[in-house]
């Protein structure tokens, strides 16, 4: 079972990206029990990031990860994504860049292989051509990135991935419990491992075999995800009353200005950011916004140390 905290990107006041405090939010996600980091994604502002930017974010993540791994003998695996082009031959040459920065598997992003109102075939021969283009030897995944659309993967689609057998992981962003029963059915036996970006259909989704959580809440109470995670079978009742905190406090996501309001909570959390993005006015971040995120890691810090009186975490 895996939680992986989609990567926020830190920035200097003068507006460079901030390799020393992201170091500081690997550790951070690492001593809060998550299994890896998702780096260079939507989270990390990446459409709004050059190329250089993103191969020396990510190579700072896999970087301070793998020596978080290697000291303490707990597996901290990085997937990475940052392929943004409008060209197959812009993103072959990203990806090959962001593989050479160090990662443990290059998630493709859906929408960036097909236009909207291009059909499955054509998404099929993108994919193909792109595949020629990465390493053999490069494990992949998936991400349903809702930016600049949302390209959701068909069954046709789905078949497709499954039978290259080079896919690992898939970050499904349908929001729908039953589609993802059914993901879950078709991709049964392959080496394909779903994680649910959607908190509100978590449990649901465990309980019908997903893999996991990789999403935008991990950076606000990440060992809420990894203690439902790995006890929701042995805790039924209990897993239940979290995930409706974990459901709740995840509307947030819509109508407050994340990831500004990932970066204040930062702030909360011991480690100073400054509050800036680039696809964001910063101004957005007002009095209430900071006002809800204190209540929330209030309400987080109360509900943990429950948790952790009844020996729950791992």
């Amino acid at each position: 079972m895996h939680t992986f905290p989609t990567m926020i990107t830190p920035y200097t006041k003068s507006g460079e990206v901030d390799l020393a405090t992201a170091e500081r939010y690997v550790d951070w996600y690492f001593e809060n029990e998550q299994s890896g980091i998702f780096a260079i994604c939507q989270s990390s502002e990446i459409f709004w990031l050059d190329l250089e930017e993103r191969v020396r974010l990510n190579r700072t993540v896999y970087n301070r990860a793998k020596a978080l791994e290697k000291s303490s003998g707990r597996s901290f695996t990085v997937v990475s994504s940052g392929h943004v082009g409008d060209t197959l031959a812009q993103q072959a040459i990203e990806l090959n860049a962001v593989w050479e920065s160090g990662t443990d598997a290059l998630i493709l992003i859906t929408n960036r292989l097909a236009r909207a109102d291009e059909s499955d075939d054509v998404w099929i021969d993108n994919c193909k051509q792109l595949l020629r283009e990465l390493p053999s030897r490069a494990r992949l995944g998936l991400y349903e990135c809702p930016y600049p659309y949302k390209r959701l993967l068909t069954p046709k689609l789905l078949d497709f991935c499954l039978s290259t057998d080079r896919f690992d992981y898939m970050k499904d962003t349908c929001c729908d419990a039953a589609m993802i029963k059914e993901r879950l059915k078709q991709s049964k036996g392959s080496c394909l491992q779903l994680l649910n970006a959607n908190c509100q259909t978590l449990l649901e989704s465990l309980r019908d075999g997903a893999h996991g959580y990789c999403g935008i809440m991990s950076n606000f109470h990440p060992r809420l995800y990894a203690w439902l995670v790995e006890n929701f079978e042995k805790e039924p009742r209990l897993a239940e009353q979290v995930q409706a905190l974990i459901g709740t406090f995840g509307f947030t996501e819509v109508g407050l200005p994340y990831p500004l309001t990932a970066k204040y909570h930062m702030n909360l959390c011991g480690i100073p950011t400054e509050t800036l993005a680039r696809n964001r006015k910063n101004e957005e971040l007002t009095d209430y916004g900071r006002s809800c995120m204190k209540q929330m890691k209030l309400a987080t810090d109360l509900i943990e140390s429950k948790l952790l009186q009844k020996g729950g975490t791992r």
